[in-house]
């Protein structure tokens, strides 16, 4: 694999931790239509300077209780080590050379103690702020995650954002199996970020999901208004993602078997996953 970087077509922030707040919207096709949209905020920390971001505000803490908050166990190896030093290593073993770069996390925070990330995004940038790579860190419901590791590829990234593909090889919703392929779309954060996953299957596009966030500077005066007009909003995305199965399940789809999860780790590149995705293979 590559680990040349395109280019700084999109200059990340350079503060510590931002807020991004937008929406959320889901869109399913087939073999039943079914759309929602919520707004949420989401926030971006650079993963190695934690300690700083800990002190924008007396409401956000980083690994301890707070209004708002950041636990570094939540993600990655889940032993509370340093992501930046996780992202890196993972990236660098698909590949890519990482001594040096800097990694830009994007995940929902915990309000009032509680958190539920169905996706948290790994921005890896080299030198002059080019991209090197993606991690896509998925989690479902049962408490299980998976993530697709993603180099950045010549082609890839362009003016108009990032456009990447894997094979789905983890079970998320409970009526969807696992012949799918993942066309992920991003323009990746500065003042703004958008995320774009598009679902497909033989036939097709079954299921779009996409965030749109503008970027907010960390400070308690916008934590605690958007908090505010987002009360208890991680625990809304749990409740949500259940009340959307059940609209679901009553309009007739049904339930998936759920397989055992695979590695935790993925690294199929592109060209790996048309092949199998075109034979058959999950």
């Amino acid at each position: 694999m590559s680990g040349t970087a395109t280019g700084a077509l999109f200059p990340p922030p350079e503060a510590a931790a931002s807020l991004y707040v937008g929406d959320v919207m889901h869109a399913r096709m087939k073999p039943v239509a079914h759309r929602f949209v919520y707004r949420v905020f989401s926030m971006l920390f650079n993963a190695d300077r934690l300690d700083e971001a800990g002190r924008l505000s007396p409401l956000f803490s980083i690994g301890r209780f707070n209004l708002v908050s950041f636990h570094p166990a939540d993600h990655g190896p889940r032993d509370g080590s340093s992501l930046g030093d996780y992202a890196r290593r993972v990236l660098a073993s698909a590949g890519v050379e990482t001594n040096g770069a800097r990694v830009l996390l994007l995940a929902y925070p915990r309000i009032l103690g509680y958190s539920f990330n169905p996706l948290t995004v790994y921005f890896v940038y080299g030198r002059n702020n080019a991209l090197l790579g993606v991690l896509y860190e998925v989690r479902n419901t049962f408490g299980e995650w998976h993530t697709y590791v993603a180099p950045v590829q010549p082609g890839e990234l362009s003016p108009a954002g990032l456009r990447q593909e894997r094979n789905k090889i983890f079970y998320v919703s409970p009526f969807n199996d696992l012949a799918m392929r993942y066309l992920f779309r991003l323009k990746p954060p500065g003042e703004s970020v958008t995320l774009r996953i598009l679902e497909t299957d033989r036939t097709g596009p079954l299921l779009a999901a996409s965030f749109a966030g503008v970027r907010v500077d960390l400070t308690s005066a916008a934590l605690l208004k958007t908090c505010l007009s987002l009360p208890f909003m991680t625990l809304k995305v749990m409740a949500g993602i259940h009340w959307e199965a059940l609209r679901l399940y009553i309009k007739g789809l049904r339930l998936v078997a759920r397989p055992k999860p695979p590695e935790l780790l993925s690294f199929s590149d592109t060209v790996e996953g048309d092949k199998a995705h075109q034979g058959g293979s999950t």
